[in-house]
């Protein structure tokens, strides 16, 4: 394999969704062909933030993007600052960017679209490629029961409850990776042990609710039940995502988790008394271990 020389797919690739893991595909079987490696372009922040005066809340925290698009056989990520000089930039140059860089070849969706005013496309970046002697291929939108994948829709579906649809679309579990922080510790005096997370700031937000999961950690994966929400029952402030580890043991402070959210079970509710708030967590995580029983 030439290290030097790479194919590269391009792309926000929020949430690495069934349509960008056909573009990925492509990349990498045109790689492949080519002797070349599987790269992918991005940008730091969406790049509606500008051309739009704001961005869409995300599906992805950079750092799960890069772990996803990693997953799905890409090497070299590059991370391009999206700025003022990279939107006001000649399309042409951009292209020239990336063969400094090292590109044999490009693959992109047929939408993407770069440079000043987007005058770049993918049918001007297939010219350019032909006269520079280099592949590159289009990859066309893609569908689902007729629904075209696109990470709005996918944003909509997770706000709305539909997990198991989002999950459909994304072709993997919806992920959110974080350091377990310091809670009330009221989980644990109720035999419920669980682990906090920060939703970051610009991340969409699940439906408040309560979700069958799956927790990664240390090279383990365990059944989990995860709360998001603001904890009624015990006047809590602000939204949390709560994780209750069936079958672990352990402290969990200060770790680096990924959870995989698979199915909304429930919608947040506020109990009478904790010891009714008990008795459905231990419901939740019977309905937990029965989903992934059946798996």
């Amino acid at each position: 394999m030439n290290n030097e020389n790479r194919i590269f797919a391009l792309g926000f690739f929020d949430g690495v969704h069934l349509g960008h893991q056909a573009l990925l595909r492509q990349c990498c079987a045109l790689a492949a062909q080519e002797d070349c490696q599987p790269a992918a372009l991005t940008f730091d922040t969406h790049p509606g933030a500008l051309l739009r005066g704001a961005a869409p809340v995300l599906l992805n925290t950079p750092e799960d993007r890069l772990r996803l698009l990693r997953n799905f056989g890409i090497g070299p990520v590059y991370t391009m600052k999206f700025d003022r000089e990279t939107m006001n930039m000649a399309w042409q140059d951009f292209v020239k960017l990336l063969l400094d860089n090292g590109a044999a070849g490009f693959v992109c969706g047929d939408d993407f679209r770069f440079g000043r005013n987007g005058e770049g496309n993918g049918e001007k970046l297939a010219q350019m490629a032909k006269e520079l002697g280099l592949p590159c291929v289009i990859v066309p939108e893609q569908t689902l029961k007729c629904t075209r994948v696109s990470s709005t829709y996918i944003r909509a579906l997770i706000e709305g409850g539909e997990m198991a649809t989002a999950v459909r679309f994304l072709g993997h579990p919806h992920i959110l990776t974080g350091q377990v922080v310091h809670g009330q510790k009221l989980g644990r005096k109720l035999g419920v042990p669980t682990a906090n997370l920060r939703l970051p700031e610009g991340l969409v937000t699940p439906k408040l609710g309560v979700y069958v999961c799956r927790a990664q950690l240390g090279g383990r994966s365990y059944a989990a039940v995860t709360n998001v929400g603001t904890r009624p029952t015990v006047s809590g402030v602000g939204i949390t995502v709560e994780s209750w580890f069936l079958d672990y043991e352990g402290d969990l402070y200060d770790r680096e988790i990924t959870l995989e959210f698979y199915r909304f079970l429930r919608p947040e509710m506020k109990f009478a008394d904790l010891s009714a708030l008990q008795t459905q967590i231990r419901e939740d995580a019977r309905e937990v271990r029965a989903y992934f029983d059946v798996m």
